[in-house]
């Protein structure tokens, strides 16, 4: 082995070993060895939007968790209301497509008559 390919095998072990460290260097969450660069920047922000929610506090923990569990059982009614809502959308649409069919019926027998007069 010359001089020239111990170098170069050492210049890539030296880059490997880099990357290595710079993927794992701080990594605390879970990071993707599909997709490195996305999940470290997801670790990165999750990590600093963490600390700004802690740093501001602009709302205590009490009230907070208060207001989700009042609001969760509204927004639970609101659902359901929802879903009965949309249940009376599609009645009304097959009633009115049933109707519709009527009125198209109707007319044409109109029509009909009416052509044979």
């Amino acid at each position: 082995m010359d001089l020239f390919t111990f170098l170069v095998l050492v210049l890539i072990l030296v880059v490997v070993l880099f990357i290595v460290y710079w993927f794992f260097h701080g990594a605390k969450g879970n990071i993707s060895l599909s997709r490195p660069v996305e999940s470290r920047v997801d670790e990165y922000l999750d990590r600093r939007f963490q600390e700004m929610i802690a740093e501001w506090e602009l709302v205590p923990g009490p009230q907070l968790r208060r207001f989700t569990e009042e609001r969760s059982r509204d927004l639970a009614q609101e659902e359901v209301r929802l879903s009965e809502l949309k249940q009376f959308e599609s009645g009304m649409r097959t009633t009115i497509s049933s109707l519709e069919a009527r009125l198209d019926t109707l007319e044409k027998e109109l029509e009909g008559s009416a052509a044979k007069k």
